[in-house]
């Protein structure tokens, strides 16, 4: 950052020549009107995007601090279900999101430079690895909702894909059973005949989840799937099959698409200003007269993969 300092300085002192600085407003056209010198102008932006950042890091702190009172209340929990994520497909997205920060940093050096072949490259190069970050987390995500693998209560409820409606099993009457009541003098030899027949209710067909104070949990599910219950698909709903599966185990993916779910919206955030910033690149708007806004754009982007750098451990790697 030595360079744009020093580059910024310059255009600070150039702007002493009229006693306010507006003598470079004419010279530079990319001065905005409120700002006396590029060199404040430059240092203005930094500072906002430091506070700006500051806010994530809080907003994004006090996620972790719930992802940790939450592992600590279940450990086991969250060490069984990690087993349901794609160490492959989060590690691809890792290595995605760091040469992306490398292709960044390139890219600011480019506009320092007055490179401007290297600055669109590098920026294309940016701008593809967050797609490629997005549609590798969209395969994620995709597949995880066929298996039913969801946040809150819904984890424990299967899906009928062909209705694409939730199953519930409803109270089933037992064929022909009835409660008799009969006349209470017996003794007066008459049959009598039933005055009130209830429907007895078959209660193996009741499927709900378990409440108690461990928390949530699925309930006779072995038993239904080996039953051939309906509602129950071996192959979408397999976790509700799984004699090990702790309680409260939607918890973890609860936390789980919060973060990440989050994370990805600040990608999608980065996918618009980096194509900004191309666009920009390839009408020449950049050089080393001007390139904060890619200065700028670049602290964002590294913020936003150092945030992966965290999650992908914590949710993929540590079991």
């Amino acid at each position: 950052m030595s360079t744009s300092h020093a580059h910024a300085d310059s255009h600070g002192h150039a702007g002493h020549d009229d006693h306010h600085g507006h003598g470079d407003h004419a010279k530079y056209p990319f001065l905005a009107h409120h700002f006396d010198t590029p060199n404040q102008q430059f240092e203005s932006g930094k500072l906002g995007m430091w506070v700006f950042l500051a806010t994530e890091v809080l907003f994004f702190g006090a996620l972790f601090v719930m992802y940790t009172i939450l592992r600590f209340k279940n450990p086991e929990v969250f060490s069984y279900s990690a087993n349901y994520l794609d160490t492959i497909l989060g590690g691809v997205n890792t290595c995605v999101l760091i040469l992306s920060s490398l292709t960044m940093a390139l890219a600011v050096r480019a506009a320092q430079t007055n490179k401007k072949g290297m600055l669109v490259v590098c920026l294309a190069l940016t701008l593809a690895g967050a797609f490629g970050f997005m549609v590798i987390k969209y395969f994620e995500y995709t597949h995880k909702f066929h298996e039913n693998l969801k946040w809150g209560i819904s984890f424990y409820e299967p899906v009928d894909d062909a209705e694409k409606t939730i199953v519930t099993t409803e109270p089933k009457p037992v064929e022909n059973p009835v409660l008799a009541i009969t006349s209470p003098n017996p003794s007066a030899g008459v049959e009598t005949a039933p005055i009130a027949v209830i429907p007895a209710m078959d209660r193996s067909a009741i499927a709900l989840p378990k409440a108690g104070p461990d928390g949530v949990s699925t309930v006779s599910m072995v038993e239904k799937a080996a039953e051939g219950s309906h509602g129950i698909h071996p192959e979408t709903d397999a976790h509700l099959t799984d004699p090990a599966m702790p309680v409260n185990t939607h918890q973890f993916f609860a936390i789980y698409y919060i973060m990440t779910g989050l994370h990805g919206i600040h990608v999608v955030i980065g996918i618009g200003v980096i194509g900004w910033l191309l666009v920009g690149a390839l009408r020449g708007r950049f050089s080393s007269n001007y390139y904060t806004p890619v200065d700028l754009v670049g602290l964002y982007w590294h913020v936003v993969d150092l945030v992966w750098i965290f999650l992908f451990p914590l949710f993929y790697l540590i079991h």
